[in-house]
């Protein structure tokens, strides 16, 4: 004899998925941030896009150039400030790095249309440098990296790192691992 269905309540309503927390690293060199770029890669796939913000000289593309490394991309990762965008073909199996230097766009949406990177997100890690209120229609789900320069620090090479995902592609990612 099967036992009577167990009663059931009025359904939960559905939740949005909870913000992972942030991750805070503090960087002491070029090597080390760097090195956090390769780190980065490896949670990194197709469809991806990184927003990365900053002051001039945070280290912005020298997180990339790691970043670089660590998908094995084809060419050197410099800034594209006058170019605003490269594309760096893999030299594996993995997905291109689509490298955005948003600084010089003023028009905001329009001008991010116009490079098509809709077009080449599910297929690319897109990273994007002074991407913030610019490309955040691409997709919800992205990665928010804010370099920030440690106040009185007399070396100049202290950087402090948070790193935030958004959307639910980040929930569940280990973003931890970035901290070393």
């Amino acid at each position: 004899m099967e036992a009577p269905a167990a009663a059931q309540g009025p359904a939960e309503p559905s939740r949005a998925a909870e913000p992972a927390p942030d991750v805070e690293i503090t960087v002491t060199s070029p090597e080390q941030m760097r090195a956090l770029g390769r780190r980065l890669a490896g949670l990194l796939r197709a469809g991806d896009l990184v927003m990365l913000s900053g002051e001039l000289g945070a280290g912005k593309t020298t997180l990339t150039r790691g970043l670089g490394e660590g998908l094995d991309v084809r060419g050197a990762v410099t800034s594209p400030t006058f170019v605003i965008a490269r594309v760096h073909p893999p030299l594996g199996d993995g997905p291109p790095l689509v490298h955005v230097d948003a600084y010089r766009l003023s028009g905001g949406l329009d001008e991010m249309e116009d490079l098509d990177l809709d077009v080449s997100l599910p297929d690319s890690v897109i990273v994007v440098e002074w991407g913030e209120g610019k490309v955040e229609e691409l997709t919800e789900d992205r990665l928010r990296v804010r370099i920030d320069r440690a106040v009185g620090d007399t070396t100049d090479e202290v950087r402090h790192v948070t790193v935030t995902g958004l959307g639910e592609r980040w929930t569940t990612a280990d973003v931890g691992v970035l901290a070393g």
